[in-house]
């Protein structure tokens, strides 16, 4: 007894000794696990927990390393390797607890490149599953497993007698599985520091207390002994009456017992763990309740472990609706497959509020009709936004998590909301649904085409090509989902993606549900399989959800109201200023003749911030009315009819509404559509133009700017065109201008004053004025094509003017008699 107590003191002595190899260990399998190399092609994967060795990390992980090794060489060929697969798979889920001391690998022996390593382990046949001592020497090749069972306690049985036989150097991590005694339990605490200590009194041949003391390996605080029932000073000191059963065992002599529902590993395991002060190791511990409550970026939300709370759903849809998928500019292919069945299943089976089903409904309905092959992020959230504002139809803004809420804001949240929703849509399906496949198909494609976390999709892309295609019935896909969460579960159990305030375990617990949990007759946990089902069903059921920490339907509509107004004000905002650029524009390309009036100038000081402030249906009202413009010549005399003459309200014009003033002038053709009225032109120009040529008679100057303004007297009336008005001057056919015309169009020609104070805006004004002026004169009732038509008709004269004249002067030329000289 003495001799095991020192080696348990010779591993501590050896873990200070070799800290460089075991980190060179710890590396390679983190390496192993985070980038798997073409070994993957095999049997198995990085998501198996099965560390796959290569020509390149093979003699690191065997040769000299700090942890025991168990090691399959197989043959990807190999039918019974494929058969032995599932076993040794579901061993290493099961003893993933015992890593450090000892780790499973794997290699192919059927790949090219692994041939030579075989060959020097002296493999034979398929599969040969070896155990290497930890700092195994060069030339070790390593113990046989003989006669081994396809089961996994078999298996898991021969590690351990392998382990406990394992001679000197110890692995550093494993602790002591000897049997203790009376004297090494009261002097325990004296040289170990943990403040529970837990023993198993059990007979010779049970494995149960070395099996849990390694599955306590990875946690602090705690120990575990196991004691056989041979030894009586202690069996009698606590009264243990059952083998096996568990006793907490503290200083000073106290004890109790571990009260579990089945006297069995998996029993004790869940147990102890949860003891208080036990934490895995690196981890901090968790934090207290209301330490959390305190929190005020973030407060904490109690809730009920035994319910799922709707505000985790919402915003676990808000998340992947706004954000997940707002990562996608186009939907094509694949992805937009991928999407139309997601968004399907969520409007057949999503058990929301009233506004989120008819929100989803549209959403699908909107979706199954696209015919084409690409949908754009953009259309898609405007659907979701529900910019048609349809009645009673929004999806709420932002997350609150309640049930999913983790002790920091990077743990849980949404990976916990997405397992909760596709539970919940399995379960909805069960009783709703005809196709065993449906929601499992849909959630697979998200996840491989959507979900953020790239390594989580492909090991559940692993997980469901395996299993996928064996569930064949509602209940099936229920239970499918659940125990594939459970083996993500245990894989992440212990990394750095656990919250120590919610540790992974195979869920539901004993104290969650003790009918889920059963033994077999040789001591194996197993699930009853009825029982988890029932509760999952109960569990996941549509009327359990609660409706706790969310806000009213009303209130959602109420906000989604305002945002439609926010944003329907930014976007005529926007239309506006594109309006002006344009209009700025266009005045640059064409010029006009008139000058701006001394009032239009004072308007332009106050008028930019009226404009800000202008009501948007004024805004509609002035889009409408340019486009009535395009209409005609008909439509805008007939529309005109029945105004008041310009002339009868002089002050009208600045008064007049925005939307009057935008209107543009257009002008009246000598040549007509076939669809425009024949208009009287004396009498039109009689009735309109003359008011709008008085005023701009009265209005017209020359507004001169320099660094300092100066008032110069008005010169005479001079019409915008340079000429007398006369009665002749209507008959070419000019089309009144608009009252309003003048004030938006000399913005223009005053900004580019604005910009140009030092005096270079004259030259400018000048040479725009006279062109303007003279480019009116010539185009009065004539179009482009005529001034162009009539140019090349005046061009193509003067030739044929100048071929006459050469051609008669050269003919006179030869007429001309010749004198001859005497």
């Amino acid at each position: 007894m003495a001799r095991r107590f020192g080696r348990a003191t010779s591993r501590c002595e050896e873990i200070q000794t070799h800290p460089r190899k075991m980190a060179t260990s710890a590396v390679w399998l983190c390496l192993c696990l985070l980038f798997p190399s073409t070994a993957e092609a095999g049997l198995y994967t990085a998501s198996d927990q099965i560390v796959l060795l290569t020509q390149e990390n093979v003699e690191s992980l065997l040769i000299n390393s700090t942890a025991a090794m168990v090691v399959e060489f197989y043959a990807s060929w190999c039918g019974h390797c494929v058969a032995f697969s599932p076993t040794y798979k579901a061993l290493a889920t099961d003893i993933k607890e015992w890593k450090p001391a000892v780790d499973l690998a794997a290699i192919d022996c059927a790949d090219q490149e692994n041939g030579e390593i075989c060959k020097t382990y002296k493999v034979r046949g398929y599969p040969t599953i070896k155990f290497f001592h930890a700092y195994s020497k060069p030339d070790y090749e390593g113990l046989p497993f003989r006669d081994f069972s396809r089961n996994v306690q078999d298996l898991r049985h021969k590690i351990l007698d392998k382990l406990e036989t394992h001679g000197e150097p110890w692995p550093p991590a494993c602790p002591p599985l000897e049997p203790t005694s009376q004297m090494e339990v009261d002097v325990f605490f004296e040289t170990n520091d943990v403040k529970h200590l837990a023993l198993i009194f059990e007979d010779a041949t049970s494995y149960v207390g070395r099996e849990v003391t390694l599955d306590l390996l990875q946690f602090e605080s705690i120990a575990v002994r196991r004691v056989l029932n041979t030894e009586e000073s202690l069996v009698t000191k606590l009264g243990v009456t059952e083998f096996p059963s568990c006793y907490l065992y503290y200083p000073g002599g106290n004890f109790t017992r571990l009260r579990v529902d089945i006297e069995a590993r998996a029993f004790y395991s869940y147990a102890l763990q949860r003891l208080p002060g036990v934490v895995r190791s690196g981890k901090p511990p968790p934090v207290s309740t209301e330490l959390l409550k305190n929190n005020t970026e973030d407060p904490w939300r109690p809730f009920d472990k035994f319910r799922v709370y709707m505000a985790d759903l919402e915003s676990t849809l808000h998340y992947s609706l706004r954000v997940e998928l707002g990562a996608q500019s186009v939907f094509q292919g694949r992805a937009l497959t991928s999407l139309k069945a997601y968004i399907s299943v969520l409007a057949k089976y999503f058990p929301g509020r009233t506004i989120v089903t008819n929100l989803l409904k549209d959403l699908n309905s909107w979706l199954q009709k696209q015919t084409g092959d690409r949908i754009s992020y953009e259309a898609f959230k405007e659907k979701l936004e529900n910019d048609a504002q349809s009645p009673n139809s929004t999806l709420p803004d932002g997350v609150r998590w309640v049930g999913c809420q983790g002790s920091q804001p990077h743990f849980r949240r949404y990976p916990c909301g997405v397992w909760t929703l596709f539970h919940v849509l399995t379960v909805q399906a069960n009783g709703k649904g005809s196709d065993p496949q449906e929601v499992l198909r849909a959630m697979r494609s998200y996840v491989h085409n959507f979900f953020g976390c790239r390594e989580c999709a492909g090991h559940f892309e692993n997980m469901a090509a395996e299993t996928l295609e064996q569930v064949n019935s509602l209940p099936t896909a229920v239970l499918w989902l659940w125990s594939r969460h459970n083996v993500v579960n245990n894989r992440l159990a212990g990394a750095l993606s656990e919250d120590p305030q919610f540790p992974k375990i195979q869920w539901p617990p004993p104290d969650m549900c003790s009918a889920c949990h059963a033994v077999k007759d040789n001591g194996e946990h197993t699930w009853n399989l009825t029982e988890v089902l029932k509760f999952l069903l109960t569990y996941f059921s549509s009327d359990r959800i609660l409706t706790d920490y969310l806000e009213s339907e009303s209130q959602i509509l109420e906000k989604q109201m305002e945002k439609h107004a926010s944003q329907q004000v930014v976007h005529i905002a926007e239309r506006h200023t594109e309006r002006r650029a344009r209009e700025a524009l266009d005045f640059r390309k064409n010029p006009l003749e008139t000058e701006p009036t001394v009032q239009e100038e004072e308007e332009e000081k106050g008028g930019e911030v009226e404009e800000e402030e202008e009501d948007p249906q004024d805004e509609t009202a002035a889009e409408e009315e340019e486009e009535d413009e395009e209409d005609g010549l008909a439509g805008d005399m007939v529309g005109r009819s029945s105004e008041p003459a310009p002339w009868a309200k002089p002050e009208m014009e600045l008064g007049r509404d925005r939307q009057q003033a935008r209107k543009r002038p257009s002008f009246v053709r000598m040549r007509r559509d076939p669809q425009e009225d024949i208009v009287d032109l004396d009498s039109f120009v009689n009735q309109h133009y003359k008011a709008k040529a008085l005023q701009m008679a009265t209005s017209t100057r020359v507004k001169r700017r320099s660094l300092q303004r100066k008032e110069e007297p008005e010169p005479g009336p001079v019409f915008g065109l340079g000429m007398e008005l006369g009665a002749g001057l209507g008959m070419v056919g000019l089309e009144p201008m608009d009252a309003g015309f003048d004030l938006d169009f000399a913005r223009p020609r005053k900004r580019l004053q604005k910009r140009d104070v030092a005096g270079q805006y004259f030259g400018q004004e000048a040479e725009l004025s006279h062109k303007g002026r003279l480019m009116s004169v010539l185009s009065i009732g004539f179009s482009k094509v005529d001034i162009s038509l009539c140019v090349f008709l005046y061009f193509l004269s003067s030739l044929c003017l100048l071929v006459m004249y050469l051609f008669f002067k050269n003919r006179l030329r030869r007429r001309r008699p010749k004198i001859s000289l005497p």
